[in-house]
């Protein structure tokens, strides 16, 4: 049975409520007896506009004086799903939180302050928050001065912002992805008017650097650039995360220095569309491999980068990962489609033949990397065909793994306008042997590393036994081995002696010496 689609218009129907003031500084309405402060709301129309106005780069405190008392003696929890942009996010809110005085908890009774920073890309992500937002429903009710609050992609989004108000009206507070530096505001705001605060930005602000984040482990994520000009047609994304603006070379790469510094072992560049890097400068000619060029100059052993366009890939980048240093063998590079003609409905602008074209010339510089890829099926009209033409694709390129997910609409994208006419049943038909092959592909991947010894950062213990430790080769395999606690966070040398589908297993050795040729 096809799944029915949402009606949002219930959302929309705002004939109870009451608008009390508006002003310049935005309106205050009121709905079922909750007051309303909308500082700012989601607009779809202005999220799909690019204009042509500069985007400035800000270097102020986001905390001012006399916030960072505002949480002392109180605790909060922060929720995340979704990609890693939102992981990275949630750092800066931890950021945020830990300078007003805040503390981390993970028991909710305790938490004077909780946050769910949200996902759009899919709509169980959504219906996940919405399940959440149930169940705190009852917590909000026997603590009703914590403040509750949904901010990221999700709140971008019209129809979520309405949903909440009509029938969310315990929720405190809902701020978006491009204001996220004005948390302590909108907290002192909720705190002292105690209405709920919308502030939603549809197009996105300046670059603010010096945000304070709260990061964990020997990995560190950072952003090189924000938002995605792709406009896929599938894809809520360019919406949700504005235009495509850059960070400045110079402030990534002192932050990267200041990471390994630290002692970071492993950074992950981040961007929607990260191999876009730079193509709006004015000022000066620099992409994304001149920025690999400088950070595989900086001395932290490992460097990685997500997501990459195919389109935007290219010579230049892959002549600077192919110096490899610090820059791993793996490069992620989703073709979504391996159908020519599916891939121009999605407005991927490129073809399957320039994709294998890409892929031979990486190859090429790089015999031995490692490539993984983000595959949809059941797009609107795949025939069987053309998911045959998926199936070549990824026999053609040899995946070692892949993200696989059955299409599904995404209200305000063009695809959901679409005549979804793939049945359910095939599409999970499409997904079993799509699934099939890639872990055929990642078994035969991973039993050529049968015999060699790797290098594995030790992230922690496997999760079913504390004997065993588990860690990540700079392919980004995930290798399980008999260790000890201390050796988490350090790089050790294991040779593999089982393989899995998903993963394998090895003894560790000492270090392999250098044989001078």
């Amino acid at each position: 049975m096809a799944k029915e689609t949402k009606d949002y218009s219930k959302y929309f129907d705002f004939s109870d409520a009451k608008v009390i003031s508006e002003d310049e500084n935005g309106k205050k309405i009121r709905i079922r007896g909750r007051e309303i402060n909308i500082l700012s709301e989601p607009n779809h129309r202005q999220e799909k506009q690019r204009g042509k106005e500069s985007i400035n780069v800000l270097y102020e405190n986001a905390v001012p004086e006399e916030l960072k008392h505002l949480g002392k003696g109180k605790k909060y929890i922060v929720y995340t799903y979704g990609c890693q942009m939102n992981e990275h996010d949630t750092e800066t809110i931890k950021g945020l939180l830990e300078q007003m005085g805040y503390s981390a908890t993970e028991e909710r009774k305790e938490a004077d302050l909780i946050l769910l920073n949200t996902c759009a890309i899919r709509e169980n992500a959504e219906d996940k928050v919405f399940g959440e937002l149930g169940h705190l429903k009852h917590l909000k009710t026997e603590k009703p001065d914590m403040l509750l609050g949904v901010c990221g992609c999700m709140s971008q989004e019209e129809g979520v912002v309405n949903r909440i108000l009509q029938k969310h009206g315990f929720v405190d507070m809902i701020f978006g992805t491009h204001n996220i530096h004005r948390l302590p505001h909108l907290i002192k705001e909720a705190l002292f008017s105690k209405e709920m605060v919308v502030e939603v930005w549809s197009k996105e602000g300046d670059i603010i650097e010096n945000l304070p984040k709260k990061r964990e482990g020997m990995r560190a994520w950072v952003n090189i650039m924000y938002g995605c000009d792709k406009f896929c047609t599938y894809c809520i994304v360019p919406f949700t995360r504005g235009k495509e603006r850059s960070r400045r070379p110079e402030d990534v790469i002192a932050e990267v220095r200041d990471l390994a510094r630290q002692g970071f072992k492993e950074i992950t560049l981040l961007g929607q569309n990260v191999n876009a890097y730079g193509k709006d400068f004015a000022d000066i000619q620099y992409g994304f491999g001149d920025l690999m060029d400088d950070i595989n100059k900086i001395d932290i052993p490992r460097i990685r980068f997500t997501t990459s366009h195919p389109r935007d890939f290219d010579d230049r980048l892959i002549e600077a990962l192919a110096k490899r240093g610090n820059l791993v063998e793996h490069i992620h590079l989703p073709v979504q489609s391996g159908n020519s003609a599916v891939l121009k409905k999605m407005s991927r602008k490129y073809s399957r033949e320039q994709y294998l074209e890409l892929v031979g010339k990486i190859k090429q510089a790089i015999p031995d990397v490692v490539l993984t890829t983000d595959i949809i099926v059941g797009f609107p009209g795949e025939t069987d065909e053309q998911f045959e033409d998926t199936l070549s694709l990824v026999r053609e390129v040899g995946f070692d793994s892949a993200y696989t997910f059955i299409y599904s609409p995404r209200e305000g994208t063009p695809a959901a306008v679409m005549e979804d006419n793939v049945p359910m049943e095939v599409k999970k038909q499409r997904l079993q042997r799509l699934n099939d092959t890639i872990a055929e592909y990642s078994r035969d991947a991973n039993e050529k590393l049968r015999g060699q010894i790797v290098e594995v950062l030790v992230e922690g213990e496997s999760k079913n036994n504390d004997k065993v430790l588990a860690g990540r080769t700079r392919t980004n395999k995930l290798v399980h081995f008999t260790g000890t606690p201390d050796l988490i966070g350090t790089f050790v040398h294991v040779k593999i002696t089982d393989v899995m589908t998903w993963y394998i297993k090895g003894e560790m050795v000492a270090e392999p010496v250098a044989v001078e040729s």
